[in-house]
Parts: structure tokens; sequence; C-alpha cells
């Protein structure tokens, strides 16, 4: 990553404050943390704030910490754990120490309510959800006192500690804090910060019947790891004054500032978790990791590349106002990327046969797997009698501007000889099913001779071929904004074809690849050998991970 003096780290409102704290000595170096909650797999908005907290860390060279906001028993699971930690290794980032949890303040935690108690300031209410929901009031109405609220604090100490040994049940008494039930700021009318939930737990197994609620936490955990600038999206923005409130009412030293942002809303996408999770449990999906789902894991299997991720993350930038971002940022961000790492070859994809009547054997060519990176080195492409070409680059009544193959035409043949539709063969249903077709011998490398051929078309012999599965993936929803209209069901707006799957072939050069290699098809697109299914030197299993602009015609003059 780069350093702050580095024209690759672009400013914004976070780095103004932050090189503002460290000039004026307010701090020496900065700590930030990425405080995801283990009840699912990580999306493309994590994906942005992992960027964010952990790059700003590389380029101010900080510290970043990751810490499982696991208070929700109920939710969690060490395999959502287990794979944000590998999302954010594969982004490219590590995090300072071990992984830290809240559960690992739960002792300090508890402590720190005592401390608000022993003030008078936290109480044990009795009121019912539905009863609290009642006196908490509106954004235009005030709310009630609970009746509970002015129990001396030996009541409240003696009804926390029998809270904690588990003599009542679940949702009979909550821990709120005493601030203002009148406060134009609903976050601050008396929040509940300890609730009782009788759930197993993936650290503290059944230690606990109560759990401490996020905004207490997330506070003291930050404020406990020496955090210096919290950074979370907007919708914490009517929490700050609690998470102010609750560190200015503790003896803790530190006090961390809370710092937002907009989140990223990228069209064609879902972010909401529950919403995804009723993808996965729906099977409208395949899992997390679907290639169509816009999950860290779901973009990685698709070929999406870290290095891809984060120059999007580094376009769309931070700000305060709202980030709605095309698709077409992240397609660009990644084709940009793969374009100069990925290398060519060939696969057909809706193969036409073609017979070459005057052609025998077979004869190879080298072909550079990059016309722009020689290192890549060469592969040889083989031709015979035999050839697959796409159905699509023949027409026999073709449009206006055609430069591919009709009847009685010529087009080169990509890194070998110019050809010639002399025959189409149809099938009963008047299909046509084959092509006989002549090459002129004299033009392996050369233009040919008193006539000029525009068009360019790639192939494969059929002898040469490999057989692979291809999946071509497309965006999962067929509006920007699938869940805009609460009134719909964002399940209305699936795109029926996200997915089309194919039986296709693929040049032999590409045999032994192993999971997770990025190709360009040419003329095709970007794609990637599956990370779950693919076999090197088995089968062959292709995902589709961006289209390609035109810019492939560019290379179409090659001989």
């Amino acid at each position: 990553m780069s350093s702050p003096h580095s024209p690759a780290a672009v400013s914004n409102f976070i780095r103004t404050i932050i090189d503002g704290d460290l000039a004026s000595g307010l701090h020496k170096s900065i700590v930030t943390r990425f405080p995801p909650e283990p009840n699912g797999y990580l999306h493309v908005g994590h994906a942005k704030s992992i960027c964010l907290n952990f790059g700003l860390a590389q380029d101010y060279q900080g510290k970043c910490n990751l810490r499982f906001d696991d208070t929700n028993p109920e939710k969690e699971s060490e395999e959502y754990a287990l794979s944000i930690q590998e999302d954010v290794r594969w982004l490219g980032f590590q995090w300072d120490g071990e992984v830290h949890w809240a559960s690992d303040y739960f002792d300090d935690l508890y402590a720190f309510a005592v401390e608000l108690i022993n003030k008078g300031l936290a109480y044990v209410d009795d009121l019912t959800p539905e009863e609290m929901r009642e006196y908490r009031g509106t954004l235009t109405q005030a709310g009630r006192n609970s009746p509970y609220r002015d129990r001396i604090v030996s009541e409240n100490l003696d009804l926390f500690a029998r809270m904690k040994a588990g003599e009542y049940a679940d949702g009979a008494k909550v821990l709120r804090a005493k601030i203002d039930m009148a406060s134009p700021n609903i976050n601050m009318r008396d929040p509940a910060i300890y609730r009782i939930r009788r759930a197993h737990h993936i650290r503290t197994g059944d230690k606990w019947c109560i759990y401490p609620m996020y905004d207490y936490t997330h506070c003291i955990s930050d404020a406990l790891e020496g955090i210096t600038h919290s950074i979370c999206t907007l919708e914490f923005e009517d929490h700050r004054p609690l998470y102010d409130w609750v560190l200015d009412n503790l003896s803790i030293a530190c006090h961390p500032r809370q710092y937002e942002f907009s989140r990223l809303e990228l069209h064609y996408t879902i972010t909401s978790k529950r919403k995804l999770l009723q993808l996965v449990n729906a099977n409208l999906v395949n899992g997390w990791d679907d290639p169509r789902m816009p999950t860290i894991s779901g973009m990685r299997r698709r070929g999406y590349t870290p290095e891809g991720i984060r120059e999007f993350s580094k376009r769309i930038g931070v700000s305060r106002s709202g980030n709605s971002v095309d698709m077409a940022i992240m397609e660009g961000a990644i084709r940009e990327d793969l374009e100069a790492r990925a290398p060519r070859v060939v696969a057909v994809i809706n193969p036409l046969k073609v017979t070459i009547t005057n052609f025998e054997g077979a004869s190879t060519r080298e072909a550079d797997f990059h016309p722009n990176h020689p290192e890549f080195g060469k592969r040889f492409v083989a031709i015979s009698s035999a050839l697959v070409i796409e159905a699509d680059d023949f027409a026999e009544a073709p449009p206006s501007g055609w430069k591919r193959l009709t009847l009685g035409g010529e087009v080169r043949l990509r890194h070998s000889y110019v050809m010639r539709c002399d025959e189409a063969v149809k099938d009963e249903n008047g299909k046509v099913i084959e092509l006989r077709c002549s090459i002129d011998h004299a033009t392996l490398g050369k233009n040919p001779e008193g006539r000029k051929v525009k068009g360019v078309i790639h192939f494969l012999s059929c002898e040469h071929a490999l057989p692979a599965e291809i999946r071509l993936y497309d965006r999962l929803f067929t509006v920007a904004e699938p869940d805009a209209d609460k009134e719909v069901d964002f399940c209305t707006y699936l795109n029926p074809d996200s997915l089309t799957v194919v039986q296709g072939w693929v040049e032999a050069a590409v045999q032994d690849a192993a999971p997770e290699t990025h190709y360009q098809f040419e003329r095709l697109g970007y794609f990637c050998t599956d990370r779950r299914d693919h076999q090197p030197g088995g089968k062959l299993v292709f995902n589709r991970t961006v289209t390609l602009k035109d810019s492939w015609t560019k290379e179409a003059g090659s001989l």
C-alpha cells in the first residue's frame, strides 16, 4: 500500500482529520479496527470498510485490529468467523496481533455496567419489550420514564447480579442506561445495555446468560484497545452521542472518536446480510460463495482479484454523501486489473463444426500468452482439418458491416491461415450444423495477395481441444436497486439468466491450470478456474468473471 505522501493515497475527509490529529500531537500514531459480527459472510460493502480501515493503518504506519462483535450468540458461528479472517487476508491485509473478540471483554463490560449502576446511571427494568416500545415515544413525541427507573442503587446491583446468575427468564429484565427519555435522539432514551439470553456462545459456551448490547460493547471495546479513529457507516451517526456518553461516564482513560462515512450501495446487488442469508437458505443461489453473490468469497470465486477490488474501493472514494455506485465501475476495475495479469488463450463456448477440405494432418504455431508481456511465455496453437468456431461468427445473411464469416467470404483464423467458407451444411430443420471451408496456404503469417481480409475469428482444433464446463455469470438482479421498493419482494427482480452453464472447448495449454487461475478467453471475456469444482488435469471448470470491452478488436489484426 502507499504511504500518506504517495499520490496513490487519495485524500478524503477522514485522512484530513488524521493528518490534523497527527500534526497537533493529539495522536502519535493511529489505531483503527474492523469490527464485523460473525453472523454471515462479508460482502462488497465490508470490502470497502476493510480497505479503508486496514489501508489507513498501512498508509500511516499504524495498526488495525480485527475484532469480532460476538454479542449475539444465536446467529454467530465459527464458520463465519473463519471465513471473515480468510477474506481479510485474501484482500491483502493482516490485522495487528491476535484476533480480538468482544467476548474477550465480557468481564470488563460487566464491571463497567456495575460502575454505571453505582453512579446512578443504569437501572434494571422489568418492562416487556412491547411496553418499552410504548414508553419510548416517537420521533415527534417524548418518551416516558419507566416505573422502575428510580430503583435504588443497591436494588439494581442485586437484580443485575441475579440476572447474571440466571434467576430470571429470557426477556424478563434488562439493564438500561439512565440518560433522558425526552431526548430528541431516540437512541438516548434509556437504551438497553444488557439483556438476558440463554444461548450457547461460540467462545464462552454457557458461562453467560446475559449479553451486552452492541452500542454499549463497541465503544468500550474501542477504548480498551486504544483505538484512535473509530470509523463506521452513516447509519451509526445518531448512535455517536451514546458512544460518547458511555465513555464519558466510565473510568476509562482512552476516549476514541467515532467518524462516519457513507455506506456502499452497489447497483444490481444487495448488501443486507439478512437478505443474502434468505437467498442462501431458499436455495436461490448456490451458497454464500456463489459467484453471483456480492460476498467477498463469491467475488473471489467468480474471479475478481484483490487488486481489482482495492482499486475499486479507491475509485469510489470515502465521503459522507451518498455512495450509490454503478456496477460498471467495479467491472471496469476488475477488467483493467485482469487485462495486465491474465494470459490469453482460446475457448469456444458455442461451437460450430468446420471442416477444412484442403488440409490434412495437423500443424502448430507459437503464440504469445500476452501481447504486452513476453515474460508470460508462449504456447502452441494447433490447426487440423476439423475445427470448431463460435457459431456467432457465421451468418448466412450478414448485417451491414459484418466482418466475420459468411458464405463465399474470408476471415483470418487467429494465429493461422486465411479461411474461405465454401458451403454451409444444414440439418432437417434448416439449422447450420457444419461449414466446409478451404484455407489459403500462402497466408500463414502473411496477408493474402491482391485482397484485404478484415475479419479475424478464433478457433480450436477438435483433435487438440479439451472439453470444459463454462459457467457464464451475469448480474444477479435485473434492476439497479432491487430492494428500493419495500412493498415488493426483492426476489421478484432475480435475473433468470444470471447463470448459464455450457459445455465448451478450451485449448490444451490450460489443462493443468490450478484453481483460481485467470485467463482471457480471446474475444469472449475474462474467466477463472473454479476454486471448488475445477480439477487440474481432470474436469475443467471456468467461471466468467467479466465480459470484454470492444478492445479485443484492436488486437484482432494480429496474424
